[in-house]
């Protein structure tokens, strides 16, 4: 039998060094859930094409994730206490690497969803546990230098991930894009062996909150899957209708019964506090844009500029080299200014970004969507340690933990539906467009005419038979016209992130006039 391992056992045998040992674990860890993460968006157009879906079924290989990844964090402190830290992340590790290995080799898009369903909740469980291990081990002084060098790690994984799934795809295919993460896992979940704390089992299981989980998971399904299929199946079906109501009841529902339990797994009062409550409205915005932006990016370059799996990813890594710089820098600034001028300020940033992006075509240069990608990121550079430092600030010192939860909870639950709502409206916007453009496409318009007629003439010197010019020519027009159209439904999607940056700018303003006051007082106080 294994002797029980505490964190005071592990610093007596590794000394002061165990501190860095347990981090870089679990970094590694988390680097290959971030990773996962990130690298098969640009692998949409490929998983598309290989099993002759939408992208409403595509979607679901970013959101699946990043929806059960939101419900596994609920769980993680009451497996944890149950388990342990080191049972739970190497267990962790252990079903991520199942997924990654059923997603690989995944003979329908059934099952790659069910394979990306196992790594997000996997991701959900073991993210938290490892903040909540490297905060444990670090004097309260050293845990701020911890938590950057822990979070320069995670933010470097989506910088290369796009780039090492191109690569994945450009030399391989796009299957090898979810064995990328493999290596890291069983790195992590050797080291993990060693240096993750132990605990003895405990001789009662505690209770747990089941009801409001299985509440917000039936929320999550109905509120997802009406979305998603919405545009495919008629917003106005019975099924879509149900699929909606069940959710938004289900939505209610958890809320009241968090109200109600004395065990509650989200602490619903904590809304209470207006100004966490304007931080929690801003990182649910943020994490849709972060997720939604690198999302649709790739696919938008992939699709309509025709770049290579590679080459999306080569223009998101300047983006995301960036940001591991940007992030200390920005911390240093929040402390500097009020944290709610830097959010403002990052929200401008993300919506200009994206106001560029808007005016993209087939004949924007690769360096000119590197620019406009990086004034984007640069925004979320300038808001996420601002909102992380905002959202706890407004809470008294014995509600800290719950507000961080609650806060990462928002910021995972807005990048579930950020992937979600952006590939339902554009698919509307797409439907809309082509519709249009289809109606102007009448036997008066001159330069319909003209085209088909050169299309024909083109045909016939290809030695087309004359019976099948024609309608050669008529497919050659649709397949403009479905391209125009998916183009502007893209313009209409890069405005939409860009407007919703600027309705956050609300919340962030509620922000400001609190935090001004108290800034101001603080420089009183000091002089």
């Amino acid at each position: 039998m294994t002797p029980i391992q505490t964190t005071q056992v592990l610093t007596a045998r590794y000394g002061p060094a165990y501190r860095w040992l347990v981090t870089v674990t679990g970094m590694i860890g988390v680097v290959s859930m971030v990773l996962a993460m990130t690298t098969v968006n640009v692998a949409v157009p490929d998983v598309m094409g290989a099993f002759g879906i939408g992208q409403d079924k595509a979607q679901w290989m970013s959101s699946a994730y990043t929806a059960t990844m939101t419900a596994g964090m609920l769980m993680n402190a009451w497996l944890t206490g149950i388990l342990g830290e080191r049972r739970v992340f190497v267990g962790a590790l252990c079903f991520f690497s199942l997924g990654a290995l059923l997603g690989g080799a995944a003979p329908t898009e059934d099952l790659l969803i069910f394979a990306r369903i196992l790594q997000g909740f996997s991701a959900g469980i073991a993210q938290p546990l490892v903040m909540a291990t490297i905060f444990t081990v670090f004097p309260a002084e050293r845990r701020g230098m911890a938590m950057g060098v822990f979070g320069l790690g995670v933010v470097f994984a989506p910088a290369i991930g796009p780039t090492l799934g191109g690569m994945m795809i450009e030399y391989f295919s796009w299957r090898y894009v979810f064995y990328i993460s493999l290596p890291f896992c069983v790195l992590a979940a050797g080291l993990g062996l060693f240096f993750m704390p132990t605990r003895p089992l405990p001789r009662q299981i505690p209770p747990f909150d089941w009801p409001g989980f299985a509440l917000l998971c039936a929320s999550l399904f109905g509120l997802m899957t009406g979305i998603a299929d919405g545009q495919r199946e008629g917003w106005a079906s019975d099924t879509i209708v149900f699929r909606l109501v069940l959710g938004a009841a289900a939505g209610v529902a958890f809320i009241l019964w968090e109200l109600k339990t004395t065990r509650a797994m989200l602490d619903v009062r904590i809304f209470a506090n207006l100004e966490f409550s304007a931080a929690a409205m801003i990182a649910f915005i943020f994490g849709a844009g972060m997720m939604g932006s690198t999302y649709i990016i790739p696919v938008f370059v992939q699709t309509q500029i025709g770049f290579t799996p590679l080459l999306a990813g080569l223009m998101m890594m300047p983006a995301g080299i960036m940001l591991a710089f940007i992030f200390p820098l920005a911390g240093r600034l929040a402390d500097a200014i009020p944290a709610s001028t830097m959010i403002i300020a990052g929200l401008l940033l993300f919506a200009l970004g994206f106001a560029f992006m808007a005016g993209a075509d087939v004949d924007t240069t690769f360096w000119a969507l590197v620019g406009m990608t990086m004034v984007s990121r640069l925004g979320l550079g300038f808001i996420n340690p601002s909102l992380n430092a905002s959202s706890l600030k407004a809470l008294p010192a014995d509600k800290v933990r719950q507000g961080a939860g609650v806060a990462n909870f928002m910021r995972q639950l807005g990048g579930a539906f950020g992937i979600n709502l952006l590939v339902a409206f554009f698919e509307v916007r797409t439907r809309f467009h082509a519709d249009a453009l289809t109606a102007t496409q009448a036997w008066d318009n001159n330069a319909t005419q003209r085209l088909l007629v050169q299309v024909e003439q083109l045909m016939q010197r290809s030695g087309l038979p004359l019976q099948q010019q024609k309608a050669a020519a008529y497919d050659y027009l649709g397949e403009i016209l479905s391209a125009k159209a998916q183009m502007l439904a893209f313009s209409d999607t890069f405005i939409v992130v860009g407007v919703v940056a600027l309705v956050a700018l609300i919340p962030a303003g509620m922000l400001s006039r609190s935090q001004r006051k108290v800034f101001r007082g603080a420089r009183l106080k000091r002089a």
